[in-house]
């Protein structure tokens, strides 16, 4: 009569046991946003096979499409985005306004106007008059949403020429594939479209540069990825593994060697012709993108530090304060 309770209990724990180890076996769920791609790789990013070692293993992906990065840091602040790509500029309103001490800076993505490489354009009619910023007075410019980077790329040369906003200028929120259209349709006096929309042959042969983000905050520390240190101290081996497959997948895309295949695999997603994306993406017509996937610290400082200058940022920002980039440097060392 004893043994049978015994044995029972035992059955009953060594359940427990099992299903525990069960429920810690479960891959975990990264919910990874993204604004636009190209430039950004997340909803291409294991799109090759291969690319993701640990992918379904120790970690699998929800990519969460956004507007902009300033939605994006609503999303971070709801605990909807476990990863994302954010602009230097939303860094510093999460940081600054949505009290966001915890962000942590991982990983790089993307850098505008490194020498050599592509800088956001911003665009205007040939033929609509417009042939300086100051020209610019009266007029309508199109941001994807407001606060992002191209947001503060596009007016912060504007605050310069001693133009203000709402007062000498109306800013309006478009979605980056329709900003060509408002341009051409001349519901917009000035837009920035990413380089595959900007690059349209009919759409090149209507329009100029005015100006570039470089011409406004210098070469910028565009985006990168950054978390959460709760969601990262609690899940560190499988955001580790994460960053090593990123790692990976984004040398496989700048390689040379695997340019048409790269094209491939964007022209599908995107419905972009790939002979259009030729010579455009993963290229130095493209945002530079280091190998090593380590954010430039010092450069990052440097944009805040301007935007500050500007009026445009409250209070300073202390970069390296907000930075692990713990995760990026052993995903390296995995990777050599």
């Amino acid at each position: 009569m004893k043994t049978q309770p015994s044995i029972a209990s035992f059955a009953a724990v060594l359940a427990v046991v099992l299903g525990c180890a069960s429920v810690q076996a479960e891959p975990l769920k990264i919910r990874l946003a993204w604004v636009a791609s190209p430039p950004e790789l997340p909803p291409v990013l294991f799109a090759k096979e291969g690319l993701a070692k640990h992918l379904g293993q120790t970690y699998t992906i929800e990519p969460l499409h956004f507007e902009g990065t300033s939605p994006m840091i609503t999303g971070f602040a709801a605990g909807e985005v476990d990863i994302g790509p954010i602009a230097y500029a939303s860094f510093a309103t999460a940081v600054q306004n949505a009290g966001m001490s915890d962000l942590k800076i991982i990983a790089d993505e993307f850098r505008d106007g490194v020498d050599g490489y592509y800088s956001s354009e911003y665009m205007v009619l040939k033929d609509g008059g417009i042939n300086s910023v100051d020209d610019l007075k009266g007029k309508v410019l199109a941001t994807n949403a407001l606060g992002t980077a191209a947001y503060i790329g596009m007016t912060a040369i504007l605050v310069k020429h001693h133009l203000v906003e709402r007062k000498d200028y109306t800013v309006i929120e478009v979605p980056f594939p329709n900003m060509t259209a408002m341009l051409l349709e001349k519901k917009a006096d000035l837009v920035g479209p990413p380089p595959v929309f900007a690059n349209n042959p009919d759409f090149r042969a209507k329009t100029r540069i005015l100006y570039t983000q470089k011409d406004s905050m210098g070469p910028t520390q565009m985006t990168f990825f950054a978390a959460r240190a709760p969601f990262l101290e609690k899940n560190r081996a499988a955001v580790l593994d994460f960053m090593e497959d990123e790692l990976r997948a984004v040398r496989w895309y700048v390689d040379p060697a695997n340019e048409q295949e790269a094209l491939a695999i964007v022209s599908r997603f995107t419905k972009i012709p790939a002979e259009r994306l030729q010579g455009l993406v993963f290229t130095k017509r493209d945002y530079y993108r280091d190998p090593t996937g380590v954010p430039d610290l010092d450069m990052l400082q440097h944009n805040l530090d301007t935007q500050r200058a500007l009026g445009l940022l409250k209070d300073p920002v202390d970069v390296k304060k907000y930075a692990d980039l713990s995760f990026i440097e052993e995903a390296g060392k995995r990777l050599k």
